[in-house]
């Protein structure tokens, strides 16, 4: 499939009228085409079965560099997939993006691309510690995002637990960061780490909840109990 056949695929999907509100609320400079996110689903799905890893990795490529809102976001669901068998050129394409990652919703699918990765090979993990000093605060956030896996086992193993409390220690690194999108990023991960291990929540809540904003510490403890 060409970027032109793909786009052309994009196009006929547009929904007349939602472009506008679409680029307001994503606060976008970028243009917007106006595809509501079922068909952005329906259209990188059939993408997916149809193509092989590296030339999914091609047209993802390309999707992104065309800098068109829903390109972007197809890009990253035509990576994001659990199991992908020689999966190094996916991992590497989803890190090469992280100096353009500029709004919370293609970050957001584009660190879920990484998850899948990350599952998959957990070593990947020193990589990701890197971001956390980095100097753009969308890159330091995508490694809260991309490790959201390790809030949701009910049973993890010693490595997995290992994992949540390094991530933990990043978490604890942030909290004097007082941009809104780094505070929420902490208190999404505690929030979910806390419907699975409430223990580790409290006592980050109880060492480090006085630094935190208001908003970002109600929202961590909103399940404890």
């Amino acid at each position: 499939m060409t970027l032109d056949e793909a786009l052309a695929e994009l196009r006929a999907a547009i929904e007349p009228g939602r472009a506008e509100g679409m680029s307001a609320y994503h606060k976008q400079s970028r243009e917007v085409l106006g595809i509501p996110n079922p068909a952005l689903n329906d259209i990188t799905t059939a993408w997916r079965r149809s193509l092989s890893v590296l030339e999914r990795v091609a047209l993802a490529d390309a999707l992104w560099k065309t800098d068109i809102f829903e390109a972007r976001i197809a890009a990253a669901k035509l990576l994001t997939q659990a199991r992908i068998k020689g999966d190094g050129p996916v991992w590497d394409l989803i890190v090469s993006w992280l100096s353009d990652l500029d709004s919370w919703a293609i970050a957001d699918h584009a660190m879920m691309a990484a998850q899948k990765r990350l599952v998959a090979e957990p070593s990947r993990i020193d990589t990701v510690e890197g971001w956390t000093t980095s100097d753009s605060m969308w890159t330091r956030r995508a490694a809260l995002v991309a490790t959201l896996p390790w809030t949701k086992q009910n049973f993890p193993k010693p490595e997995d637990l290992a994992i949540r409390d390094r991530v933990l220690g990043w978490a604890e690194g942030y909290v004097d960061d007082q941009e809104w999108f780094i505070q929420k990023a902490v208190a999404w991960w505690l929030r979910d780490l806390s419907r699975h291990d409430m223990s580790r929540v409290h006592d980050f809540l109880e060492k480090n909840g006085s630094k935190m904003k208001g908003f970002a510490r109600k929202e961590a403890a909103k399940h404890l109990t």
